[in-house]
C-alpha cells in the first residue's frame, strides 16, 4: 500500500494521530487517492486527509465504497461507478461521507492508469479549498469561488454579461473566454485558476472541474510533467518558456501537433504572480508537412514496375487511408492525345477499365479491379476528363446527386456514407489516360483545396509512370517485331552443317538489345556462321544490328576471309558512328561502336573451319568423343575502335564435331560466377543428344534460372563432310586445246554421278570458265566439280588475281557473251580470291530424282 506524495501547498502531518485543533490553510491542496481494480483504496494523500478527515492507516486497504455517502439519485457512488465503467477518464460530482459523518458533495476527476505490476488502477483527484480543517470545502456564499469570483464571471471591475455597455473588464473576459486557442492560468502553486473555452474543449473538462488542480492531475502525461517543470521556471524568473514542437496540453491529441508557450503574468510591481499557458494547434503546418511526406513517399512507392495495373494499385494504396477512405483508378482503353481540354462533356457515355480500387470499408463500391465502368455523359467523371482538371464535390452537390440517380455504382458510393468526393484526371505528356476517384466517409472533415492539390500531384506521378510503361511496352513490342524481322526467319538450305538457334530477349526494363546470329551459304559448299552483339537496347540497337547484319552478308558474298571481313566491318562502324555523332552528338554508342562479332567459315570438303572475332567470347567445340574446349581464336578489339588488326584462326573439325557460338548474355548470370557458368555450359554441350534443339535447350536450362538481364543469341552447329566421291578435280594444261578435254572430264563425272540431265549446262559452263582462265589468267589451272545434294558447283582456279566482269557485248563483237550466258544458265556465280590466284565458280540447281 502506498502513501501518495505531498504536493506543493500541502503540509504533511507528523503522525496518524487524530487531528489537533483546526487551523486555517493558506493555500489550496489536492486530495489524491488511488483505487485498484477491486475497488480497494491503495493510496491516500495529505490532501485527502484534509478533505475527508481519514488517516491513511484508517482507509488504506478498505473498500472505496466506504467513502461514498448513502442515498439514491444523481451523485451517488453507484451512479459514479456505472458512468466510469469502460472509460479511461471520468469526472463528476459525488456525495462523499466525511469521517465525522457529514455528507460532502465533491467534484472528482478520475484517471485510469496502468500500475507498475499487472492490471490497472484509478487515480482520483479533487481540489481542496482553503478552509479550516474539518470543514467542508465549498464555494463561498452566492456560488463564488474562494477567490471571490463566480465561475465564468468577469473579474473585479467587470460587468455582467447581459448588463449595459461593455466595459474593459467585460471585453477582456470575452477575449479570454472566446480566444481561438487554448488558454489557461496557473497560480503561484501551479494550480489552475482560469481556463477558456478552448482549454475546456481540448480536455473535455469544464473550468470548474479543473480549478485548483495541477496540470499533471488534470491530464497525467509526460507532456504535462514537462509543462509544469517549465511553468516552475517561469515562476522563478526564467522568462517565457516553450514546449518542444508538437507537444501540447496532454489529452488534446497529437495528430495535428501544437505550438505551446508558457508566459509569466506580473503585477504592477513586476513580480510574477501566475503563469499563462497558450497553445495553438499546428494543424496547417502539420498537414502541409504530412502532404510533403506523402509526396516524398509516393516518389518511391508509385511506378516501381512497368505494369500499368500495378502502378494504379500503388496510387490507390498510398491514398488510402492517409488521404481518403476510398480510391478508385479507371483507365481509358485508348488514351486521348493532343488538343486542349474541352469545357463540354462528351456526347455519350464514357467506358473505362477499373485498374485499382481500395477502401477502408469492407464493402467496396463495384466494380472490382479489372471490371468495366460506364460513366454517364454529364457525370462529374466525364466532365472532369473533358475539362482536364480535378474538382471537389460534397454529397449535396447537384452533379453528384444526378450522377447517383443515373449510376448504381455512384449510388452505392454515396450510400456507404461518403460525404466528400474528389475527381482527378490522369494526364501525362499531353495524353489523357483515365481518372482517379477519391472519397471520404469515416473521416469527418471534407476534402479541401490542398487535398485536391495533393491528389493531383499523386495522380500525376502515377500518370507519368503509366504513360511511360505503355510507351515502353509499345517500344518493346516494336523493337521485338523489328528484331525478329531482322533475324533469320528460316535457316537456309545447305549441306555443310546441321544448325539450331535460339534468341532470348532481355527480361529487364532495358528492353530488347542488338544480339543477332546468321547463317550464310558460300561458294564451294562452304557456310559462314555469324554471331554479334550491338551495345545498348531498344529500337536504335535493333536498327544498328540490322545494318551490321546486312553489311556482313554483303561482305560474305564477296567471299572475304574472316579477318578481312571484320576489318571492313570495323571501317563501316567508324563511318556510321561519325555520321550519327554529327547529327545527334551521341558518339558513345552511335553506329554500333563497341559491337562484338564472331565470324566463322566452314568448308565441308577440307573439313577446316576459319574463325575471327572482334571482342566476342570465343566459340566452344565438342569433338565426336565428347571432349569440350574453347577454340583459341585471337581476341580482336570490338568494332569501331579502328587501327587494330584482326587475325584468322583455322582448325580441323572432324565430321560430327559440335560448335557453339553465343553472346555474352549467356554467361552473365546473376547467381553464379564465370567459372561456374563455363562448367555448366561445357557439361550441357558434352551430353549426347539426338537433336541440336535439345542441346540448345539443355544449355539454356543449365545456365539460366530466371529471365536474362541481357539478350542471348545461341547458335549450335554439327559438322558434316563432303567425301571424295562427291568431289572431282583435274589439273589442266595452260593450252586452249584443253577445253575439249575439260568438257569430257565433266560429262564423264556427271555420268558417274547419274546427272546426265545436267550435262548440257555443265559443258557450256566448263567451256566458258576454262576458256576465260586460259585467255586472261595464268597457270596453273584446275577444274573442280562438287556435287552437294541438289546443287552442282563448277569451279575453275588460276593463279591470276584479275577478276572477270560481265559486260554486254555489242552487235558485231566476237566475244563478251560467255559470262552473260553463264549468268543466265547458273543459279549464281562469282569469284573467290585466295592469297595467290582466284577461283571463278558457278552453281546450278539439279532436278530432283
Amino acid at each position: 500500500m502506498e502513501r501518495l506524495p505531498t504536493h506543493p501547498g500541502e503540509r504533511p502531518h507528523e503522525s496518524d494521530a487524530s487531528p489537533g485543533p483546526a487551523r486555517t490553510a493558506t493555500a489550496t491542496a489536492t486530495a489524491t487517492a488511488t483505487v485498484d481494480a477491486r475497488g480497494i483504496v491503495t493510496g491516500w494523500s495529505e490532501g485527502a486527509r484534509q478533505l475527508l478527515g481519514y488517516l491513511p492507516s484508517e482507509i488504506l486497504g478498505q473498500p472505496a465504497a466506504r467513502l461514498l455517502a448513502a442515498g439514491a439519485g444523481v451523485g451517488t457512488g453507484a451512479a459514479a461507478l456505472r458512468d466510469a465503467a469502460g472509460q479511461e477518464r471520468w469526472s463528476g460530482t459525488v456525495a462523499l461521507r466525511h469521517r465525522d459523518g457529514r455528507r460532502l458533495r465533491q467534484e472528482l476527476l478520475a484517471h485510469r492508469r496502468t500500475k507498475d505490476g499487472p492490471g490497472t488502477e484509478w487515480l482520483v483527484v479533487s481540489a481542496v479549498s482553503a478552509a479550516p480543517q474539518g470543514q467542508a470545502p465549498a464555494p463561498a456564499p452566492g456560488g463564488k469561488t474562494p477567490g471571490g469570483t463566480a465561475p465564468g464571471a468577469p473579474a473585479a471591475g467587470g460587468e455582467a454579461y447581459g448588463g449595459g455597455p461593455p466595459g474593459g473588464g467585460q471585453l477582456g473576459e470575452w477575449v479570454f473566454r472566446q480566444a481561438p486557442c487554448v488558454l489557461a492560468v496557473f497560480d503561484a502553486d501551479l494550480r489552475l485558476v482560469r481556463a477558456n473555452a478552448g482549454m475546456e474543449q481540448a480536455l473535455s473538462l469544464t473550468e470548474d472541474q479543473m480549478r485548483g488542480l495541477r496540470l499533471p492531475e488534470i491530464a497525467p502525461h509526460p507532456v504535462s510533467d514537462e509543462a509544469e517543470a517549465k511553468m516552475r521556471r517561469v515562476l522563478e524568473g526564467a522568462g517565457p518558456q516553450h514546449l518542444r514542437p508538437g507537444a501540447g496540453p496532454a489529452g488534446t491529441g497529437a495528430e495535428h501537433g501544437w505550438s505551446t508557450s508558457l508566459v509569466p503574468l506580473k503585477d504592477p510591481a513586476g513580480r510574477v504572480r501566475a503563469v499563462c499557458l497558450a497553445a495553438h494547434p499546428r494543424r496547417q503546418e502539420h498537414l502541409a508537412r504530412q502532404r510533403m511526406l506523402l509526396l516524398s513517399e509516393a516518389s518511391a512507392r508509385i511506378g516501381t514496375t512497368a505494369d500499368s495495373g500495378r502502378t494504379a494499385q500503388e496510387l490507390a494504396g498510398i491514398a488510402v487511408p492517409r488521404l481518403a477512405d476510398f480510391a478508385a483508378v479507371d483507365l481509358l482503353d485508348a488514351p486521348r492525345h493532343g488538343g486542349e481540354p474541352s469545357p463540354a462533356a462528351p456526347a455519350g457515355p464514357l467506358s473505362m477499365t477499373r485498374a485499382a480500387v481500395r477502401s477502408v470499408l469492407e464493402d467496396r463500391p463495384a466494380p472490382a479491379a479489372g471490371g468495366k465502368t460506364l460513366y454517364p455523359a454529364l457525370s462529374p467523371v466525364a466532365r472532369c476528363l473533358a475539362q482536364g482538371h480535378g474538382a471537389l464535390y460534397d454529397a449535396t452537390d447537384p452533379g453528384l446527386v444526378r450522377w447517383a440517380r443515373q449510376d448504381p455504382g455512384a449510388a452505392r458510393l454515396l450510400g456507404s456514407g461518403t460525404h466528400s468526393v474528389m475527381v482527378v484526371p490522369m494526364r501525362a505528356h499531353g495524353a489523357t489516360l483515365g481518372v482517379a476517384l477519391f472519397g471520404r466517409s469515416r473521416r469527418p472533415e471534407p476534402f479541401e483545396a490542398d487535398d485536391l492539390w495533393l491528389a493531383e500531384e499523386l495522380t500525376a506521378k502515377a500518370a507519368v509512370s503509366i504513360h511511360t510503361a505503355r510507351r515502353d511496352s509499345r517500344e518493346h513490342t516494336s523493337t521485338m517485331t523489328l528484331q525478329r524481322s531482322l533475324l533469320p526467319q528460316t535457316l537456309p538450305d545447305q549441306g555443310a552443317l546441321d544448325i539450331a538457334t535460339r534468341y532470348l530477349p532481355a527480361g529487364t526494363r532495358a528492353g530488347v538489345g542488338g544480339d543477332w546470329f546468321d547463317v550464310i551459304p558460300l561458294s564451294g559448299a562452304r557456310v559462314a556462321l555469324v554471331v554479334g552483339d550491338v551495345v545498348g537496347h531498344g529500337i536504335r540497337a535493333s536498327a544498328t544490328m540490322g545494318r551490321l547484319r546486312t553489311a556482313v552478308r554483303t561482305l560474305a558474298d564477296v567471299d572475304l576471309p574472316p579477318d578481312e571481313l571484320l576489318t571492313h566491318l570495323d571501317d563501316l562502324v567508324l563511318h556510321l558512328s561519325a555520321d550519327e555523332a554529327g547529327t545527334d552528338g551521341a558518339a558513345e554508342s552511335a553506329g554500333g561502336i563497341g559491337t562484338t562479332c564472331l565470324y566463322a567459315v566452314y568448308d565441308p570438303v577440307s573439313r577446316r573451319c576459319a574463325f575471327a572475332r572482334a571482342g566476342h567470347p570465343p566459340p566452344a567445340a565438342v569433338t565426336p568423343d565428347g571432349a569440350v574446349r574453347f577454340l583459341d581464336v585471337p581476341a580482336g578489339p570490338p568494332l569501331g575502335l579502328g587501327g587494330l588488326p584482326f587475325e584468322t584462326f583455322e582448325t580441323d573439325l572432324p565430321e560430327g564435331s559440335l560448335l557453339a557460338l553465343y553472346t555474352d548474355g549467356l554467361l552473365a548470370a546473376r547467381d553464379h560466377d564465370i567459372d561456374e557458368a563455363l562448367d555448366k555450359m561445357f557439361a550441357a554441350l558434352a551430353r549426347p543428344a539426338r537433336t541440336l534443339d535439345t542441346v540448345c535447350d539443355r544449355v539454356l536450362t543449365a545456365m539460366l534460372t530466371h529471365r536474362p538481364d541481357d539478350d542471348i543469341a545461341l547458335l549450335v552447329a554439327r559438322t558434316r563432310a563432303l567425301h571424295a566421291d562427291r568431289v572431282a578435280a583435274w589439273d589442266l594444261a595452260f593450252d586452249p586445246a584443253i577445253v575439249a578435254r575439260a568438257r569430257r572430264h565433266a560429262t564423264d563425272q556427271l555420268t558417274a554421278w547419274g546427272l546426265d540431265d545436267a550435262a548440257f549446262i555443265t559443258e557450256l559452263t566448263v567451256s566458258e570458265l576454262v576458256t576465260n582462265a586460259i585467255r586472261y589468267g595464268r597457270p596453273p589451272i584446275q577444274l573442280r566439280l562438287i556435287h552437294e545434294e541438289s546443287t552442282l558447283t563448277c569451279e575453275v582456279f588460276d593463279s591470276s588475281s584479275t577478276a572477270p566482269h560481265m559486260r554486254r557485248a555489242r552487235t558485231f563483237d566476237e566475244g563478251g557473251r560467255g559470262l552473260l550466258l553463264v549468268g543466265q544458265l547458273a543459279r549464281r556465280w562469282g569469284t573467290r580470291h585466295a592469297l595467290t590466284g582466284k577461283t571463278v565458280w558457278a552453281e546450278q540447281s539439279l532436278s530432283p530424282g
